[in-house]
């Protein structure tokens, strides 16, 4: 039968509980318990009818103070004890504080482990696009060209005037410099050759890259953070649009078809600008100046950078989709996943760009 708590201590110290330990039947027991003149050495719970966290809390406080062992709890009343216990330990307000060694090592090793899981989750990511555009040539219909050509004007259209004065400047800073240099050996008409070759071959195709990475990425990341944000990519699948289909191919689309035309529009404008600079300053006429291009740089070189510049593409425009559909939480993670895309871009294009210069250099491309 259940009635008020009680307790009895033998005589090898054994204290045993009985009754209900709980709040309305524990009446003065905590006045008799703290009244012991000798701390039990074992607590046995067998006896007890129920539980409740006072009862538990009682029962640990006792167990705490005297350094008794608990016997003959049931498993929810030593569930309860034992979550008791945990919130009666201390709470550290100041984390532990470590040398600075170990911590730049636990910085190096959290980079290391998602650089990891970002590198394996690109991979997964590039799958489902794979997956995504065998769909698509299965289905046809399902393609949706209306978002392919917006996505033409926002991340071609949109970006010749930015790409072309950036592309402008470089070729005048190139020829300017390497003018200078060359002028010490008498060689100014080298400066064709350098503008020439650098500007169609790397120059050309990765600062348009970068650009875009910057421009277009950076919109990626945000546009879809945001629709993940107010569920509207949820919603999508909900009513059975797939939004790989819908948000992600359509910008992937356009960002590997245009950087070509991005990357050899580039390359134009930026040897128009070296040619200027020729002109004025180095007295180069512009037919002088259009012939010797022509002699000095192999068409390899213009096919070395039309071959990069998709590849560019598709990374560029994966990393900012990515980060995108990886917004979760709040507003501020749309600041920080954007940023994570341009970033991620930036490095993978010269990453690849590094590899593709030993390959072209293996293959004779030179």
């Amino acid at each position: 039968m259940s009635g008020t708590a009680d307790f009895t201590v033998d005589d090898q110290g054994v204290l045993r509980l009985s009754g209900e330990l709980t709040l309305p039947f524990l009446g003065d027991l905590p006045d008799r318990l703290d009244a012991l003149e000798q701390p039990p050495a074992r607590i046995d719970l067998a006896g007890i009818d129920r539980i409740d966290t006072v009862g538990a809390w009682l029962v640990h406080r006792l167990a705490r103070d005297s350094g008794a062992s608990i016997q003959g709890a049931d498993e929810d009343a030593g569930q309860l004890i034992e979550q008791v216990a945990n919130a009666d330990k201390p709470t550290r307000v100041r984390p532990e504080e470590t040398s600075s060694v170990g911590r730049v090592l636990a910085r190096i090793g959290l980079s290391t482990i998602t650089a990891g899981q970002t590198l394996l989750g690109l991979v997964g990511f590039l799958g489902a696009i794979a997956v995504g555009f065998w769909s698509i040539i299965r289905h046809p219909r399902r393609f949706r060209g209306n978002a392919v050509v917006r996505q033409f004007e926002v991340v071609g259209v949109d970006a010749l005037g930015i790409v072309g004065l950036m592309s402008f400047l470089i070729g005048i800073v190139i020829a300017q410099q390497g003018a200078v240099q060359l002028r010490q050996f008498g060689a100014e008409v080298f400066t064709i050759n350098l503008i020439g070759r650098i500007t169609l071959r790397e120059l050309g195709v990765l600062m348009t890259a970068i650009m875009v990475a910057g421009r277009s990425g950076s919109a990626f990341a945000a546009q879809l953070g945001s629709m993940k944000l107010a569920e509207e990519v949820d919603a999508m699948r909900t009513i059975g649009v797939s939004p790989m289909e819908a948000l992600i191919l359509p910008r992937v689309l356009a960002t590997v078809v245009l950087m070509p035309l991005l990357g050899f529009y580039s390359s134009l404008v930026a040897i128009v600008g070296g040619g200027i600079f020729c002109w004025i300053s180095l007295d180069i006429p512009p037919a002088t100046y259009i012939q010797r291009i022509r002699e000095v740089v192999p068409i390899t070189d213009l096919w070395v950078g039309l071959l990069k510049a998709p590849v560019f593409g598709a990374i560029v425009a994966m990393a900012g989709c990515f980060q995108g559909m990886q917004v979760k939480g709040n507003a501020e993670e749309v600041g920080l996943r954007t940023t994570a895309a341009v970033v991620q871009a930036i490095f993978l294009v010269i990453v690849l760009d590094a590899f593709f210069a030993v390959f072209f250099s293996s293959i004779g491309w030179v």
